[in-house]
């Protein structure tokens, strides 16, 4: 199947830091883009009615149907924030988002590590975040945002999806939602800085499936153990001892 390719980017006069495109290969490359040419700068917003690439944790893609989901990516400059709080500006991110959809629906999200979004055991959005480091230094990062908004129907291969409109009954504007998630991450970004204890803290305490036995792969293998939490440089803490970000994953029914 042929997937276009045409980019058409209309930046509204009222706020030069929003940038909509109708099709594009991922939000997050061409976020990356314009930090390179020198044309980005913190708060940027790019936002898509359709990928044709879009990306995954682990190299998967995401799937949407045209102009039903949210698909943005987010120019960040992480300063003063170094590269050992990677994962806690991860961890922040996915308070803004948990921040925004609690005003949709207040009970049952949760944060799966290392950073999806769940509503009961259903998957709503996930976060994919790519940065720019410069031998010590960290100018930029791009939080790649996809949610699923208005979307009902998902296909057999995602049987976990979920959408906010099949939760509340719902229908949500694509760019208000991505400028609302704009000022709820930037807060808590803020507050990271402030406090990364805190924001640690939080994580742990929306944390999917905490102190409840979980599935995690490490290859091949498969363990089933009981989740504690994670620690600052999103370890995952369990009864069978701490395991890298990267070195496992938790998987679900789903296969998740």
């Amino acid at each position: 199947m042929s997937h276009p390719r045409k980019e058409n980017p209309q930046v509204p006069s009222h706020d030069n830091q929003l940038i909509e495109l109708d099709s594009v290969d991922s939000t997050n490359n061409y976020a990356m883009a314009r930090i390179h040419e020198g044309m980005a700068t913190d708060g940027l917003v790019c936002l898509t009615r359709h990928q044709w690439a879009g990306k995954g944790q682990r190299g998967r893609t995401w799937h949407s149907e045209f102009g039903q989901n949210l698909m943005m990516s987010l120019v960040i400059e992480p300063s003063p924030l170094i590269l050992t709080q990677q994962f806690l500006f991860s961890a922040a991110i996915a308070l803004g988002i948990l921040d925004q959809v609690r005003l949709f629906e207040e009970n049952n999200w949760t944060i799966k590590w290392p950073n999806d979004i769940y509503w009961n055991d259903r998957k709503a959005a996930g976060i994919l975040v790519e940065s720019v480091i410069k031998g010590k230094t960290w100018p930029f990062a791009v939080a790649g945002i996809g949610m699923n908004l208005n979307q009902e129907k998902f296909p057999p291969e995602i049987p976990n999806a979920i959408s906010l409109k099949k939760i509340t009954g719902n229908h949500y504007e694509l760019k208000k939602t991505a400028l609302d998630i704009r000022s709820s991450i930037q807060k808590r970004i803020e507050e990271l800085k402030k406090d990364p204890d805190q924001t640690l803290s939080e994580l742990n305490l929306s944390l999917y499936k905490k102190n409840q036995i979980v599935s995690i792969k490490k290859g091949t293998d498969i363990l089933l153990t009981r989740l504690f939490g994670v620690d600052a440089l999103g370890n995952l803490l369990t009864e069978n001892g701490g395991f890298a970000l990267g070195e496992v994953r938790m998987t679900d029914d789903h296969n998740g």
